[in-house]
């Protein structure tokens, strides 16, 4: 019976990838939504309006309640704190599939191919969910836009074509937040790109790391990302680990080279994360990251931190971004969420007012992102499969971190909890005090010190009134 139930599974699976191999240059059931060559006509979202702020009291999910993009918040309008980007590769290449099961999203325009011409529908998606979404920034790794070609060669020349019309639809408002190259997903990249025990892995990495730069410098991209999800190992028994380390910061330094070359003035990031796909990812977390650039002398990067990596790392998003922040390093937030009871790279979009307004009194501290902003690296759930779904995930995400930051600008401009922080370090704003953060008090000092005073009194932290002054303001 088992033996007849897997030749079952296996039957209708074929199936499955016969149909959906059909080489279709536009859905069938579309209403007249393509024309008679094959592109498609029309909008693409044709029951969403422009998306609008109605306030708190909306009932409207295809409104806007706590995101004002031209109100101002301490100074700055809430957009240019905020900077919103869509992710193309959640929005427009996700299909729901996991590893338990086959995709669950068919979006209308697709037509169940990776063709040039689907690549162009799509973008044009893109841009239409761009406008009424009202964000003018976008992210992209190089293969979500483009396809392979059968040639390095061919495969650039399908991303020409195609950010051709991504520089065309673009105009002079939007344009990229970053771009970056998607190292990880192809069996060449297995054992790694920059860390790849295979020389011609190596040389083609940069190759694809050349061309992506070179596109998002055209598209006018702010920024440049780095995320290795492969670099790393999953057992040290057969790694050189100094060797991989070596190759990675040889693989930055040339692309930083080449930055300078190509005259692009964007940030280049790195994207920490412990591990998945690896065991153990070289960039743990923002800590081994800023440890790795200095010893390497890789300076002139910063860290893209995103919030769902740094609790896979055993820390909260907020920690990582004071990390990078007192290290002068925080340039980007791909802002999305993990479940705590789920201990992998779920990618939900950020619904927790709490920690969005924890992730805000980093970014104002920070004095802001700019070039850096909030990229959703975020998907919709599996179960999630109207169009209309794309557009309430965006609007729950943009408005949970407007929210935290009317939130964080409330707690400062109160100033009750900086008030108690202050406090907490008062004993250090003495002449003693000074002389130790200035480095010139020595143990000979401090003893002699310590022998006048005797018994040292130590305060309460006050973590509960901290934690109540917190929540007053959620």
């Amino acid at each position: 019976m088992a033996g007849r139930i897997l030749l079952l599974v296996l039957f209708m699976n074929a199936v499955f990838f016969i149909v959906n191999a059909v080489p279709e240059t536009c859905p069938a059931d579309l209403g007249g939504k393509c024309g008679e060559d094959g592109e498609w006509e029309g909008e693409f979202f044709p029951g969403v309006p422009k998306i609008k702020y109605e306030g708190p009291s909306s009932k409207n999910p295809l409104s806007y309640k706590w995101y004002n993009a031209e109100e101002v918040i301490l100074g700055k309008k809430m957009k240019d704190w905020l900077r919103f980007s869509v992710a193309f590769w959640h929005t427009f290449r996700g299909t729901g599939a996991d590893p338990f099961g086959a995709p669950t999203k068919y979006w209308p325009w697709e037509d169940g191919t990776n063709s040039i011409a689907m690549a162009k529908r799509r973008m044009r998606a893109n841009f239409e969910f761009l406008s009424k979404l009202g964000v003018d920034r976008w992210c992209f790794h190089d293969r979500d836009i483009a396809p392979d070609g059968k040639t390095l060669k061919e495969t650039n020349s399908n991303l020409d074509e195609v950010v051709a019309l991504a520089k065309e639809l673009q105009g002079d408002k939007i344009r990229p937040l970053w771009g970056t190259a998607q190292l990880f997903m192809h069996p060449r990249y297995m054992h790694g790109a920059a860390t790849s025990s295979e020389l011609g892995v190596y040389a083609y990495a940069a190759a694809q790391v050349k061309k992506a730069m070179e596109v998002t410098h055209y598209l006018g991209g702010e920024n440049y990302v780095f995320w290795g999800g492969r670099e790393g190992y999953q057992t040290l028994l057969n790694t050189d680990m100094e060797r991989e380390l070596d190759h990675m910061a040889k693989f930055l330094e040339a692309a930083a080279a080449y930055k300078k070359k190509i005259g692009f003035n964007g940030t280049l990031l790195i994207e920490p994360k412990p591990q998945e796909p690896t065991k153990h990812q070289y960039d743990w977390d923002a800590a081994t990251t800023l440890n790795f650039l200095r010893k390497y002398g890789l300076l002139e990067f910063k860290l893209n931190i995103e919030c769902n990596h740094a609790t896979l790392s055993g820390h909260s998003c907020h920690h990582d971004l004071e990390t990078a922040r007192i290290n002068g390093m925080l340039g980007n937030i791909d802002a999305n969420t993990g479940d705590p009871q789920v201990g992998w790279d779920t990618d939900q979009f950020l619904t927790d007012v709490g920690e969005a307004t924890m992730v805000m009194i980093s970014v104002i501290r920070n004095g802001g992102l700019a070039p850096g902003g909030f990229n959703f690296d975020a998907k919709l759930r599996r179960e999630s499969t109207d169009v209309e779904d794309l557009f309430i995930a965006h609007i729950s995400g943009m408005d949970t971190l407007a929210r935290g930051l009317r939130n964080a600008a409330k707690l400062i401009e109160d100033g009750s909890l900086a008030e108690l922080v202050s406090k907490r370090y008062s004993s250090f704003d003495t002449e003693l005090g000074a002389q130790i953060e200035a480095g010139k008090a020595d143990f000979e000092m401090l003893e002699k010190k310590a022998m006048e005073w005797g018994e040292p009194k130590v305060a309460s932290a006050k973590q509960e009134l901290a934690e109540m002054i917190f929540q007053s303001a959620l």
